[in-house]
């Protein structure tokens, strides 16, 4: 589909910078304090880091890669990348050297900017010696030249370029949930559509405020935060550290707030901690104290002014979503991928129900396969997957329809995502069972923070899960299990109680080990690898299928 804006993502940052050039764009906390970047600011250092790339003869089109945690001058970094007819190519900063040496070669990368990173002394392995090398302001120690050393010696560029829309802009590297990371090519028009469309469904504008904590090298938060608030000239705030998220917060005030459900349930489990679950529900009942108490609630977690809040890259329970709702805060599920730009469907005020992600957004077409596959046509279309013509072909419909590998269902218009075509698994009497559906019953429990249901080839299916943060340190008290398994027991009957009988759990395990991004068992963007968490248990199934337990404690 080619719905193209009047204007491209450069375009729009240039009106921004004749129109408002003193309106503060980008706010970077550096040790508690603020940084602040004007639209004039941000642009002109752009400007000059754009005259250095364009010094350096690179063909045209090239790619230039960036590793770095969220923050101003990734955005910077990027706009300038752009208005030099570049491509970036944006690593995730959690990867493993072996990896950004593959994305690198891969991608043919011909410079690199390192910017803030905890993690650099492993990732740098993965970098050829000879790669020439940019430092941004927040990079960690090293002796490449600086973001700073290189503006100082360069006149910003005076012209508007303008690149055509069809011409690649950025490639994403799929997360890689199962082999190799795929390169996700993006066009100018494939990032301007999406950016410009949402932010005019949701009527985004100049008064809103976000903050960008998401990984900027996807493309959830490159969409709709980045080259979104390119277009509606959304004030973007950072957040330093994962230890000062809450002050960052409070700081940006957001009224506009995005996050994965991985979040959203730990904002509310530190509610409960504050306000044990019982009484909130009887105080949210009680006229006029209901009001008082909604307010204290959304104070505490810093979404007092969050006007819209949005959840993605996972499914959210949707008893999560009620429960914000008696808040007064309404969460609004949307669903995207990386090959579309993360622009496909999404609820509006009007068009909600919890457990489904609302309707094709504007200029999206979507139907349902005969094997009850979700296939789409937007605007924000990858230009195919980089290099591997071959994989391209094999995610298309000869009439230009992406195959998503997600199962879904429409009830009134909204589409339900029901599981992965890939992930149904058999079990030993033969009947086929999608985990997803199970995996969010469990998960709208408050004990659980992440789960995956297995079974391949077993009797019945089980769920592996990890109980949410803050109870994991009672993992080996005997007291605490004892009534943590009262508590499973009924939850397990009440999933069972839900599925059709080839579908029931045989068993909970509680699993000790911490699924995260650093020991693979996450995904950058937080979703499971399935394989990974079906391989790191397989070795204690015989056991615990012969136990007969229905709560199962990894030793």
């Amino acid at each position: 589909m080619s719905t193209v804006p009047e204007k491209l993502v450069l375009q729009a940052a240039f009106e921004r910078e004749k129109a408002h050039p003193e309106r503060i764009f980008l706010t970077q906390p550096v040790n508690g304090e603020a940084i602040d970047y004007s639209w004039g600011e941000t642009m002109d250092q752009a400007r000059r880091m754009a005259a250095h790339i364009n010094s350096l003869g690179l063909p045209a089109n090239s790619n230039i890669a960036m590793i770095s945690k969220n923050c101003a001058h990734f955005i910077i970094a990027e706009l300038a990348i752009w208005m030099a007819g570049h491509c970036t190519v944006a690593l995730y900063p959690t990867l493993n050297a072996e990896t950004v040496r593959y994305i690198l070669d891969h991608s043919e990368a011909k410079l690199l900017f390192v910017g803030k990173l905890d993690d650099w002394e492993h990732m740098k392995e993965g970098v050829p010696e000879d790669m020439p090398k940019i430092a941004l302001p927040l990079a960690p120690a090293n002796d490449y030249e600086t973001w700073d050393e290189v503006i100082a010696r360069n006149e910003p560029i005076s012209d508007e370029p303008v690149w055509p829309a069809g011409q690649r802009a950025l490639i994403c590297y799929t997360s890689g949930s199962t082999g190799k990371p795929k390169g996700v090519a993006h066009s100018f028009g494939s990032i301007s559509a999406p950016a410009a469309l949402q932010g005019r469904v949701l009527d985004i504008n100049e008064s809103d405020r976000a903050l960008s904590y998401l990984p900027l090298a996807h493309v959830m938060e490159r969409a709709l935060l980045e080259a979104g608030s390119i277009y509606q000239g959304v004030h973007v705030f950072f957040a330093e550290e994962l230890d000062t998220f809450l002050q960052d917060l409070r700081r940006a005030r957001p009224t506009v707030f995005i996050s994965v459900p991985r979040l959203w349930l730990k904002f509310q489990s530190g509610v409960f901690q504050k306000f044990p679950e019982k009484k909130l529900n009887l105080l949210l009942k009680i006229p006029i104290v209901n009001n008082i108490v909604r307010k204290k609630v959304l104070d505490g977690l810093g979404l007092s002014s969050v006007r819209i809040a949005a959840s993605g890259s996972a499914p959210i329970p949707a008893d999560l979503i009620r429960w914000y709702d008696k808040l007064g805060l309404h969460i609004m599920e949307g669903y995207g991928m990386t090959e579309d730009f993360a622009y496909s469907h999404m609820s509006t005020e009007g068009k909600r129900a919890p457990g489904t992600v609302g309707a094709p957004a504007e200029g999206v077409e979507c139907r349902i396969s005969e094997v009850g596959e979700i296939e789409i046509r937007s605007p924000g279309l990858m230009m195919g997957y980089y290099k591997a013509p071959e994989l391209t072909a094999e995610v298309m419909t000869e009439d230009g329809f992406f195959k998503t590998g997600d199962r879904g269902v429409y009830e009134d218009g909204l589409l339900r995502i029901t599981g992965r075509v890939k992930e149904l698994f058999k079990t030993s009497k033969g009947k086929y069972v999608a985990p997803v559906p199970l995996e969010n019953l469990l998960s709208a429990d408050g004990l659980v923070e992440q789960c995956c249901v297995s079974g391949s080839g077993r009797p019945a299916c089980y769920a592996s899960l990890q109980l949410a943060e803050g109870l994991r340190e009672e993992f080996d008290n005997p007291a605490f299990r004892e009534k943590t398994d009262a508590q499973l027991e009924k939850l397990l009957a009440g999933v069972n109680s839900q599925v059709e009988n080839y579908e029931q759990l045989q068993f909970l395990a509680i699993v000790r080990d911490q699924w995260q991004v650093e020991n693979d068992f996450l995904t950058p963007t937080l979703k499971i690898k399935r394989n990974n968490i079906e391989a790191a248990y397989e070795p204690y199934l015989d056991e615990w299928y012969a136990s007969r337990k229905k709560i199962i404690w990894q030793d």
